[in-house]
Order: C-alpha cells, then sequence, then structure tokens
C-alpha cells in the first residue's frame, strides 16, 4: 500500500523491528536492494528485512566504493527503500563519515530516514571494498570510540560493528577487535572477507553468544555458501549485498547492446517487464484507489 496513507505504515520503530527479526529462531537473510523496486522485487519474493549496501548505491551512481558519498546522499537511498517496502532496513555505514561526532550525526539521519540498523567499519578512507588487498585499517581504540558515539546517538537503531582485520591480522586479531567494540555498545559483529569455512567456525568458537553477520558477495574472498549453510555454522544474518545491482546492470548492458546492434528493443522483449507487471510491483492502483478517495470523501458543500 502507498506509503503517503499514514495508516499503512508501521508503528513500532524499524530499530525495535530490526531486533524482534534478529531474535527470532533461524538466521535473518537480508537481500541487497539497490533502490525502490527492488525493495518491492524482495518483499514480494517473502523478504522481511533488507540490506543496503554502500557499494550497490555508489556503484548506482557510476561511483567506486571508496567511501566518496555523504550522508544525505545513502539517506536518500534509505528513504526510497523504506517507503516502498515498510521493511526494517540495514545499512552500509562505512566508517562513519568522519570521526565521533560525524559518527553520531550519520545515526541521528539514518534512523530519522528509517533505518532499522547500520554497520560501521574499521577501514581508513580512502576506504576499499571488504574483499580488494591492501585495507588500511583504523586503531581498535579510534573504532571503538566510533562505536561508542553511534550507540549513544541512538535510539532504537541496531549497531554493527564491521572489522576487515581478518586480511591482515588474522582471526585471533579480528576477534579481539570485534572483543572491544562489544565492549564499546555494539549489538552485533561483521567479520567481512573471512575466507574459508573454517574462519567462519574459528570466529564463531571465540565469540559465544554474540550476534554475527555474513556476507555472501558474488566473486569476492568467501567461499560461496547457503543461508542454511552460514546457519549451520552459528550466524545470525547474512546479507547478499550487490546481487540486485549486478543482475540489473547485466541486463541493462545487454539491452543497450541489443539497441545499438538493432536500433530496435525488439530482441529484448521477452526479458522485460511489461507495462502492467510494473504497474503492480509499484502499486500504481493503490496510489490511484487512494487518490480517488480523498477526493470524493468529502460531500459537495464542503467546496462552496
Amino acid at each position: 500500500m502507498p506509503y503517503l496513507d499514514a495508516s499503512e505504515l508501521p508503528t513500532v520503530p524499524a530499530g525495535r523491528r530490526f531486533r524482534e527479526l534478529l531474535e527470532a529462531p533461524g538466521i535473518l537473510r537480508l537481500p541487497g536492494a539497490h533502490n525502490g523496486v527492488a525493495a518491492l522485487q524482495a518483499k514480494a519474493a517473502g523478504f522481511n528485512a533488507l540490506y543496503l549496501s554502500g557499494a550497490a548505491m555508489t556503484a548506482s551512481m557510476g561511483l567506486p566504493d571508496l567511501g566518496i558519498i555523504t550522508v544525505d546522499e545513502v539517506a536518500f537511498f534509505v528513504r526510497q527503500l523504506v517507503h516502498a517496502s515498510n521493511l526494517p532496513l540495514l545499512v552500509d555505514g562505512d566508517t562513519g563519515y568522519g570521526e565521533a561526532l560525524n559518527v553520531m550525526h550519520m545515526v541521528r539521519v539514518f534512523e530519522e530516514a528509517g533505518a532499522g540498523a547500520v554497520h560501521l567499519e574499521d577501514q581508513l578512507l580512502p576506504k576499499k571494498c571488504g574483499h580488494l588487498n591492501d585495507k588500511k585499517l583504523s586503531t581498535p581504540a579510534d573504532m571503538a570510540a566510533k562505536v561508542a558515539a553511534a550507540a549513544r546517538a541512538r535510539r532504537d537503531l541496531v549497531i554493527i560493528a564491521r572489522t576487515d582485520a581478518a586480511a591482515s591480522e588474522g582471526v585471533e586479531g579480528a576477534v579481539a577487535r570485534a572483543r572491544l567494540y562489544l565492549e564499546a555498545g555494539a549489538d552485533a559483529i561483521f567479520p567481512e572477507a573471512l575466507t574459508s569455512v573454517e574462519m567462519f567456525r574459528e570466529v564463531r568458537a571465540a565469540l559465544p553468544g554474540v550476534k554475527l553477520l555474513a556476507n555472501m558477495t558474488e566473486f569476492g574472498r568467501t567461499p560461496s555458501l547457503t543461508a542454511r549453510e552460514f546457519e549451520e555454522l552459528g550466524y545470525d544474518m547474512v546479507i547478499w549485498p550487490v546481487s540486485s545491482l549486478r543482475v540489473a546492470n547485466k541486463a541493462q548492458e545487454n539491452l543497450y547492446a541489443a539497441l545499438a546492434r538493432d536500433g530496435a528493443t525488439t530482441a529484448m522483449l521477452e526479458r522485460m517487464q511489461t507495462r502492467s507487471e510494473l504497474y503492480n510491483t509499484i502499486g500504481l492502483g493503490d496510489f490511484e484507489a487512494l487518490d480517488a478517495t480523498i477526493v470524493t470523501s468529502l460531500p459537495p458543500d464542503e467546496h462552496l
């Protein structure tokens, strides 16, 4: 239903709804959605929470994932996904867009935009995708200060601390950082770019009782595992951060190639969402019905 109608909006804050899902039995599956229509399609497929990837946001803007977008640009994406789906959303907060006060500003902006959770990472700018080489890390103390700032600024937002330390400091270093971040106020830990099932097991064993997030990105350093397999390893959340964008981009590439070759889109028609399918996805009929209800709800003498 249209987000314009307040009667259709959730009454429980997104952070609380995200926590409830996280505490429910089974692994919380968080597919990436790079825009509002992707959020609608994920919801229609049966998902009850979403992930917004910094890499997907920047790529959709034609930019690399180097931490060069701003809080307000990300908030624009947050509002799209939340308005479209009303689902609790985990947002990629990169390095927090600055130091402690900037992190607090990020938390307030994201929460006011409707986010349910955010993850914050311990890289230095210019940051990189977690599955690339030569990542530069902040000191554990500096990252812990950011986590503490985020926890102080939030109302209900779930704070997830991501550590990229496994690549340079090993599992032992990543776990030591994770413990410090938990003490600073993190609700969960995101150990990024683990390269084997054994590493996932080691992190789980070293952090008993801690909520853990796994990243199942394609073409990365992590072996391809299913949500069920991550659940069996003891993980509580799994994201597929850029999958929707990868599929959409490949389809667009094929479209433009066909159009350049043929001067028409005829060869691509069978791969397109039809007009009716698009209207059903975005709820055109619901918006029209809402508008008609409002227009016709006043008696004629109210217009005099």
